[in-house]
């Protein structure tokens, strides 16, 4: 049997969005996914929008997603550590992950150290320069009296909505992800003001969608995004040496860029 001694991070899977099938095909590879390192994962971090809606009423939960919480399950039951970091799609996460999965939530950010290679985690969502519309509404959405204002909606009105937007939503549009070069220059741009104080090795986001693993103007660290899963399937992986993104059953012709 494989020593378990391998870390994995992945976002933006998406569940729920498009059509009933589609989310059900992905959720499939994603299922596939795991079961490849399940033998030698030590640490799973899902850096976000794992699900394209997510709220957790008192007493009910957004009903589907068996096979991935079932897979996910017996990772922690075999002593892998999970965790769950907010998105800007799944941010109404509270206790329920906690409670059933044993898994750790981030809200923000997380600092971890492994093997010597510090790393700076976040969904990425938020930061930098820009987005100020965005920033806004997070704030907004992650008050506790939105949170509130939402739960005393009727979860069959509430989800309802929430799921037939996410049949529209812009995860699952047109594979030209040009423009988001554009875009990540915001999170290289943060990456390189944090560094200005504390050094990592990796600063790991989700959120934009494009596999990115850029060199950072120290000559040392290094941005990573870890693209998502509607059309790249990409992740990324720490090995104990080094972090490396790759793809799960990859689409024609995807790249790793190194410029944002």
């Amino acid at each position: 049997m494989a020593t378990r001694n391998k870390i994995y991070f992945a976002s933006d899977i998406h569940l729920g969005s498009g059509s009933y099938d589609s989310s059900r095909k992905r959720e499939a590879r994603f299922v596939r996914w795991l079961d490849e390192i399940k033998d030698d994962c030590a640490e799973l971090f899902l850096l976000g929008d794992v699900f394209d809606f997510w709220f957790e009423y008192k007493t009910v939960v957004p009903r589907g997603y068996i096979r991935l919480l079932g897979k996910l399950a017996e990772f922690v039951d075999v002593g892998v550590k999970l965790y769950f970091f907010k998105g800007n799609h799944d941010m109404w996460m509270f206790d329920y992950f906690e409670k059933e999965l044993g898994a750790t939530i981030i809200t923000n950010e997380l600092e971890i150290e492994r093997n010597g290679k510090k790393f700076f985690l976040h969904h990425g969502d938020g930061l930098g320069e820009g987005d100020a519309t965005y920033k806004l509404l997070k704030k907004f959405f992650r008050s506790s009296l939105c949170q509130w204002l939402f739960a005393r909606v009727h979860p069959n009105l509430g989800i309802g909505i929430a799921n037939r937007w996410s049949t529209r939503s812009r995860a699952v549009g047109g594979k030209d992800y040009s423009k988001q070069s554009v875009q990540q220059a915001w999170l290289v741009g943060y990456s390189n003001e944090v560094l200005k104080t504390t050094h990592y090795d990796y600063l790991i986001f989700g959120h934009r969608h494009v596999p990115f693993d850029v060199l950072l103007d120290n000559g040392k660290s290094h941005y990573i995004n870890l693209g998502e899963w509607v059309h790249f399937t990409s992740y990324a992986l720490f090995d104990g040496e080094k972090v490396e993104v790759k793809f799960f059953d990859p689409p024609k012709g995807a790249v790793i860029s190194t410029k944002a």
